[in-house]
């Protein structure tokens, strides 16, 4: 018997070109501790830095992910998990992240309609509340 439950989301992280943590929010209690978020975040950065994919298997977890000019989009699930659930997710908040630094651009005058780690920094409480929306504990 499968183990049902609404909970469909281990982590979101975004990180940047050099694999830096720009946001991650990890849901349940794997990964607790930030010693143990870096290393798994490190190790998935190496992985798909250079891959053409968008999904991948790392540490018996699901990983769907999106790269945008400098910045990575990640999200983890279980190995069970269905990955067309999770890919509407990362696309959902993907195109949410986009869509409000779309319209922060336009009313600073700015014309640079790409997701880039720049434009996050700078709306990183609209980018938090827009993950905390999509994402409602996991």
């Amino acid at each position: 018997m499968v183990n049902l439950s609404l909970y469909s989301i281990k982590a979101v992280i975004l990180l940047d070109a050099e694999g830096n943590r720009v946001l991650a929010k990890y849901y349940g209690g794997e990964n607790t501790t930030l010693k143990q978020q870096k290393q798994f975040e490190k190790g998935l950065f190496d992985k798909t830095k250079r891959a053409q994919g968008e999904v991948i298997l790392y540490d018996n977890q699901v990983v769907l992910y999106r790269s945008n000019i400098d910045i990575f989009f990640y999200v983890v699930g279980s190995m069970e998990e269905n990955e067309l659930i999770l890919l509407s997710m990362l696309n959902a908040f993907y195109d949410a992240v986009s869509t409000l630094l779309r319209k922060e651009q336009i009313l600073m005058a700015e014309h640079r309609y790409q997701v880039e780690k720049r434009s996050i920094m700078d709306n990183l409480d609209l980018v938090i509340l827009c993950l905390d929306e999509t994402v409602d504990g996991g």
